[in-house]
């Protein structure tokens, strides 16, 4: 006669283990810390119990108790022991409350036992979405963390759709992690057409991702200059020059402000480059910009004379009491002086900071 071979039982699984176990790979994997995904298991295990239990929407729910550690997986229900029930969410009559708790006396606080495996199709959904959830929005935080800390900086980008307003979606990539930013009209170069696939180098303006998921960058603002700037001058990089202030007025022209923080360099020179190759790298990635090197100075006569280059003045004096300096300059020179529109007057006196006041030499008899 055949032995009857005994069923071997399953092996007993630890619930808190495993989870512990999947959110540590889900850090490894995601980067989202286990501390923050235990909060949001709970709060799906709570959500699909509100649903299986029928709760009122908007109930309160500081009575319900999710533990969850290595050591396993619980919940609980906490009510209060009434003689006649009238909230049934947060009461219960001592008849049903002996059942569980066979010493409950009235107006004790009974902790009931919620057997989690009896949760409707429904409640799991929900509990599974809350989760899927919690991942989505710890990811779009980790990477609003990583572009955060390269706010304010120069990235490459390409465009990625041309929205029917004008708005340009550039793809950008940081640190392993990448977005779409939005380039605003407002924050394009006037002028400037691209086409989906096209490269750019775009000024991050944002400190955190917004909720949608999409940075802002600009190609209007001066930092994004002085990062041009910045990466073809090695001697801005290396402490030997130093960018003071930069004006512009988008794709048409700028004004930049420089002095050597060391003896012996040249600051205009150095920006500008060997046969101009740097300031035309500049120009070339903004598409034609005209861009001023000025020297900057602590003489706000000395300051306003360079700004006003190309024009080249006879004298500049500060007017007493005023912020205001008088130019005079060669009567051949006053329409350059001024600019077109008057942009290079306008141009100057945002850059020093300084009402400019330009005349010819005929106009007040200054000898040329």
């Amino acid at each position: 006669m055949a032995r009857a071979s005994k069923k071997q039982a399953a092996p007993e699984i630890n619930v808190g283990v495993e989870m512990f176990d999947s959110l540590r790979e889900l850090e490894k994997i995601k980067g989202i810390p286990v501390d923050y995904m235990v909060e949001r298991v709970k709060q799906a295990l709570t959500n699909a119990y509100t649903k299986s239990a029928n709760y009122p929407k908007e109930a309160p729910t500081d009575n319900i108790i999710v533990d969850l550690s290595e050591e396993g997986l619980s919940m609980c229900v906490v009510k209060t022991v009434v003689e006649e029930v009238s909230d049934r969410l947060r009461e219960i009559s001592l008849d049903a409350a002996t059942k569980t708790v066979p010493n409950a006396r009235l107006g004790d606080n009974v902790r009931l036992n919620i057997d989690i495996s009896k949760f409707s199709r429904v409640a799991a959904m929900a509990a599974r979405q809350v989760i899927i959830q919690g991942v989505r929005e710890a990811e779009r935080s980790n990477r609003s963390e990583k572009f955060s800390e390269r706010a304010h900086e120069m990235v490459t980008g390409s465009v990625h759709h041309i929205e029917p307003n004008g708005d340009i979606f550039v793809s950008i990539t940081m640190e392993g992690e990448a977005a779409l930013a939005v380039l605003s009209r407002d924050e394009q170069i006037p002028g400037e057409v691209y086409a989906p696939g096209e490269l750019m180098k775009v000024y991050l303006l944002d400190a955190k991702i917004p909720a949608r998921g999409t940075a802002r960058v600009s190609r209007t603002h001066p930092h994004l200059v002085r990062r041009l700037f910045e990466l073809e001058t090695p001697e801005i990089a290396d402490g030997q020059v130093e960018i003071c202030n930069i004006i512009r007025e988008p794709g048409s022209r700028a004004k930049m402000a420089v002095r050597a923080l060391m003896e012996g360099v040249d600051p205009v020179g150095a920006c500008v480059g060997p046969r101009g190759g740097r300031v035309g790298a500049v120009v070339s990635e903004l598409h034609g910009e005209k861009i001023d090197i000025v020297v900057y100075s602590e003489d706000p006569c000395e300051y306003v004379r360079a700004a006003l280059s190309p024009a080249q003045a006879l004298s500049v004096t500060l007017v007493p009491g005023q912020k205001t300096c008088s130019v005079i300059v060669p009567d051949d020179q006053l329409s350059l002086a001024i600019g077109r529109e008057g942009q290079n007057a306008r141009l100057a006196a945002r850059l020093t900071g300084y009402k400019v006041d330009i005349k010819s030499a005929s106009q007040v008899n200054y000898p040329q």
